[in-house]
């Protein structure tokens, strides 16, 4: 098949001694990101992003991938030692991960919870191999209205499929649309929301908001709960790893079916926490020892890692081949490709083809070497969470501090970031997601875009966005998700009625 020409040039790419090194470095900071209280994914990628502006869009991308595997098995780490999930998605790990670790079986729930990402990270990537191709091609054909209902679909797919209050979802959208109309208007011309300062007639950087809402906020949230670390030890025991190697074999099923699970989220705005939770529910379902989880089974450490990390890699694959974040992590690679002058979509694998295939080809390599190397540095970085927050937090803080100045060297900047802080913080204590905003911020310009083109091609008539099949049945899919909860509260309400009418009876 071509896809395996393409992806054998890329891994000759990959595999130049520069970006091994950089998928090391990438790895490592990763890791630390991930165990470290305060950071994250997101806000870690957000945070390398300024070293990125001088680095070729090939080696960059390797950078900020590598270290979205890391982060993700960072987690892990506190998930398991400390009882401390690193990453929204790794609370569902903490059920029987740290268990384990109390029952003296650290390197045991440690070496499963690892491999069995490694293999969920590869199904995303085989998935990506194989599919984005396809996808691209297809993509090929749209015009104006198809891509806004694809825009469309993706914003209503948080409103529909979203574990967050619907009402809630919407205001963060609302909420990152209005950050994406900030500067002056491509088309006519105009300062929009601007208030007279000349700070913002290039609009809100993209940068500046995520470092804020991610990095900010979740400092000021690790303040106020006041995190204590105490955790088991690990020691990384050759024998005991190759004993769980040999046991992971028994459990192909529950590795398939969180693989599927986590490749749906994924792809879907489900995401990786949705994906783990969903995968570990299933695997107690179908266990035979659904009574020992929580107290320390090992499929209850399989199943969410599996499904999170391939819910993690898979949301990549829209954001590639339609320009559409599947995670908010994706939504900050997005950012980056932008701004090194990339433009996501499917000519990305016309325009770009070298470039795509070294990503993908790194995909593969860079978790595996991620695998090696959080096997040999555990008993490091579970030191490293014995340092008190208090000498933590302010390098967190001046790391955001200097990222958010380096943008554009204003001090402006600065206090927007701190305020976008607030933001996030607000964001997290009254329960609203973040995910939806900087998915409008980064397509909120690209929407308008294409509404307004298709406007001029149908001198105002909406019926353009159901003027041939395919853009009709988006259009109507986003409608549904948009109208879902809606529409399901009052399935509820006319059920519980006649329910009611039935027992009276």
């Amino acid at each position: 098949m071509q896809e395996f020409s393409y992806l054998l040039d890329g891994m000759l790419v990959v595999t130049t001694p520069y970006h091994l090194l950089l998928m090391v470095a990438g790895v490592l900071l990763g890791i630390l990101v991930g165990v470290l209280p305060g950071l994250g994914a997101p806000n870690g990628v957000t945070l390398l992003l300024p070293l990125t502006f001088t680095m070729p869009p090939t080696a960059a991308i390797i950078l900020l991938t590598c270290m979205y595997w890391g982060a993700l098995f960072g987690g892990s780490i506190t998930s398991i030692l400390f009882n401390i999930p690193g990453e929204p998605s790794s609370v569902a790990t903490t059920f029987d991960g740290y268990p384990l670790a109390r029952q003296g079986r650290a390197t045991e729930a440690l070496t499963a919870a690892f491999s069995s990402a490694l293999l969920g990270a590869l199904t995303g990537v085989l998935l990506i191999t194989f599919l984005s191709s396809y996808i691209a091609k297809f993509a090929m054909s749209f015009s104006s209205p198809e891509f806004f209902a694809v825009y469309l679909l993706a914003f209503c797919s948080f409103i529909g499929m979203s574990k967050n209050p619907p009402l809630k979802t919407v205001v963060a959208l609302m909420l990152g649309f209005a950050m994406a109309a900030v500067g002056m208007d491509t088309i006519s011309g105009n300062l929009r929301l601007t208030y007279g300062m000349p700070e913002l007639l290039k609009g809100i950087s993209f940068e500046i908001a995520v470092i804020g809402l991610f990095g900010i906020g979740e400092i000021l949230c690790t303040v106020e709960e006041g995190l204590v670390f105490r955790g088991e030890h690990a020691k990384i025991s050759v024998k005991a790893v190759l004993k769980t190697w040999a046991s992971l074999p028994k459990y192909w099923a529950t590795l398939l079916r969180s693989a599927a699970i986590g490749c749906w989220m994924g792809i879907t705005p489900g995401g990786p926490t949705a994906a783990s939770f969903m995968s570990y529910s299933a695997a107690k379902k179908f266990s035979r020892n659904k009574d020992n989880f929580g107290k320390g089974e090992l499929e209850g450490v399989i199943a969410p890692e599996t499904a999170d990390h391939a819910a993690g890699t898979s949301a990549l694959l829209p954001m590639l081949t339609l320009g559409i974040p599947g995670s908010a992590t994706a939504a900050v690679m997005l950012g980056g490709l932008m701004i090194w002058g990339l433009q996501p979509g499917p000519m990305l694998f016309v325009e770009q083809k070298d470039f795509v295939w070294s990503l993908i080809a790194s995909m593969y390599l860079g978790n595996v070497v991620s695998l090696i190397v959080v096997l040999s540095t555990i008993p490091l970085f579970a030191a490293i969470l014995r340092i008190p927050f208090s000498i933590i937090a302010p390098v967190i803080v001046m790391v955001c501090t200097i990222g958010a100045y380096s943008v554009h060297g204003s001090m402006f900047d600065v206090a927007l970031m701190f305020g976008f802080g607030a933001l996030g913080y607000l964001f997290k204590k009254l329960g609203y997601p973040i995910a939806p905003l900087v998915l409008a911020a980064v397509l909120g310009d690209k929407t308008e875009g294409a509404f307004r083109q298709s406007m001029l091609f149908s001198n105002g008539e909406l019926s353009i966005f159901w003027s041939n099949p395919l853009v009709g049945t988006l259009t109507t899919c986003a409608i549904l998700l948009a109208t879902w909860p809606l529409l399901m509260r009052a399935l509820k309400y006319v059920t519980s009625g006649f329910n009611g009418r039935t027992v009276k009876n």
